[in-house]
């Protein structure tokens, strides 16, 4: 056999061979269903926000996979959700793999409340007014304040102990008040 030959044979010849004996059909590929679970989202407690169908994962193909749904929300954290109780414990995930500790089952219905992630010009806004009102108080209550304060303002003198029980009760007060306007549609 000649190089000619070897080379007219091996392009006339295909690589899979479609035709199949009559009555046969050829093997589809092999496709398994991928476990998947329904997912009603809700952000604190408002909603649902939106309904999506999310795929299970780990080794056993039961596990909720958690980052992905925390990344495209913009969540800190999740938790289970009752419709009528409310939220519920916390959903706990390993943070290497980002996948859930408890198990699902092919086909439920999973109700996930989220707590959205802080702004990062919310804490420096509040420290930036809680230096300038601090400064303002000391300035004002100072015993001898600046010309400028004296000439436009006068309060009196105030010793610096009720100034420092001011600050105390103030963020004693914040801190217990602070999901007291949230409760209430504020």
């Amino acid at each position: 056999m000649s190089i000619g030959t070897m080379q007219e044979i091996e392009e006339t010849a295909p690589l899979l061979d479609d035709s199949q004996p009559e009555g046969q059909s050829r093997p589809q590929s092999a496709t398994a269903k991928v476990p998947e679970v329904e997912i009603h989202m809700y952000r604190c407690g408002k909603g649902p926000i939106d309904v999506f169908k999310s795929n299970l994962g780990g080794w056993e193909q039961d596990q909720l996979e958690v980052r992905p749904i925390l990344d495209k929300y913009g969540l800190k954290s999740i938790f289970a959700f009752n419709v009528e109780k409310g939220r519920g414990v916390p959903i706990r995930f390993n943070p290497r793999n980002g996948r859930s500790m408890l198990t699902y089952r092919d086909g439920a219905v999973v109700y996930i409340d989220g707590e959205p992630q802080d702004s990062m010009i919310q804490p420096i806004t509040r420290i930036v007014l809680g230096v300038v009102i601090a400064t303002l108080l000391i300035t004002f209550l100072m015993k001898d304040p600046p010309a400028w304060i004296k000439n436009n303002i006068s309060l009196g003198n105030f010793p610096p102990w009720v100034l420092a029980c001011i600050v105390i009760v103030f963020t004693r007060a914040r801190k217990r008040t602070r999901d007291f306007f949230r409760k209430y549609g504020w």
